[in-house]
C-alpha cells in the first residue's frame, strides 16, 4: 500500500465527515449542562472523602441525583460521568478507579460488584452518519453479578443475573444469567454454579 492510500474513500469522492455539524449539535440539555457543572466542583468533594466514608459518598451522590441503595460501597477514586445517570442497588460495590462514563443510564442491580478499573462505557457515535450524532446506550449490570478488573462493558450492553465478566475481557453484546465471559471479544466460558456458603 501506498503513502495517502489509507486515506482514500472508498464510495465517493464527497465522503468526509461532517465534523462541523457534530460540534454544532446540541448533545445535552440546559439542566444537564448545569448539572455537569455543578459536578465539576462535587465531584472534587466526592474524590476527597476518606476511603471507609462510603455512607457519606452514597449520600452525595443522590445529592446529584443518583438513585443508591442501602449498603453501597463506592470508592473514592471511582470516576462517575454523570451521577443522574447511575442506579445502584442494595449491597453492591463499585471499585478503585472504575470509570462509569454514563451519558446514557447505567444500571447496577443489587448484590453486584464492578471491581478496580473496569469501564463501563454508556455513549458512543453512529459512526455510519457523517456527523457522527451522539448516542446515549443504556448498560444495565444485573443482580449478582461480578465485573471483574480491567473490563470493558459497551454501550446497550445487559450482563445478566450472577454473570461474571472476566478480568480484561471486552464486553459488547448482552450475556445470559448465570454464565462467565473471558476474552475480546467475549464469550461465555462456563456457566456460573454458586456453592453453599462454608
Amino acid at each position: 500500500m501506498r503513502r495517502g492510500e489509507l486515506n482514500a474513500p472508498e464510495h465517493t469522492d464527497s465522503c468526509h465527515l461532517d465534523i462541523a455539524a457534530n460540534r454544532g449539535a446540541r448533545k445535552y440539555s440546559r439542566t444537564e449542562m448545569l448539572l455537569r457543572v455543578l459536578w465539576s466542583v462535587g465531584r472534587w468533594v466526592f474524590m476527597i472523602s476518606p476511603r471507609p466514608a462510603f455512607a457519606f459518598r452514597a449520600w452525595w451522590l443522590r445529592r446529584f441525583g443518583a438513585k443508591i441503595g442501602r449498603d453501597v460501597h463506592i470508592y473514592p477514586s471511582a470516576n462517575i460521568y454523570m451521577p443522574w445517570n447511575l442506579v445502584v442497588g442494595n449491597e453492591s460495590a463499585i471499585g478503585e478507579d472504575v470509570l462509569i462514563y454514563n451519558l446514557g443510564k447505567v444500571e447496577i442491580g443489587d448484590r453486584a460488584t464492578v471491581s478496580h478499573r473496569a469501564h463501563l462505557c454508556a455513549g458512543t457515535h453512529d459512526y455510519e452518519c457523517a456527523s457522527l450524532p451522539l448516542l446515549k446506550l443504556p448498560i444495565l449490570v444485573g443482580n449478582q453479578a461480578w465485573v471483574c478488573a480491567d473490563a470493558f462493558i459497551g454501550p446497550g450492553v445487559a450482563l445478566g443475573e450472577g454473570c461474571v465478566t472476566g478480568a480484561r475481557a471486552v464486553v459488547t453484546k448482552d450475556a445470559p444469567a448465570w454464565t462467565v465471559l473471558a476474552g475480546n471479544p467475549a464469550r461465555t466460558v462456563k456457566k456460573r454454579v454458586l456453592r453453599e456458603h462454608v
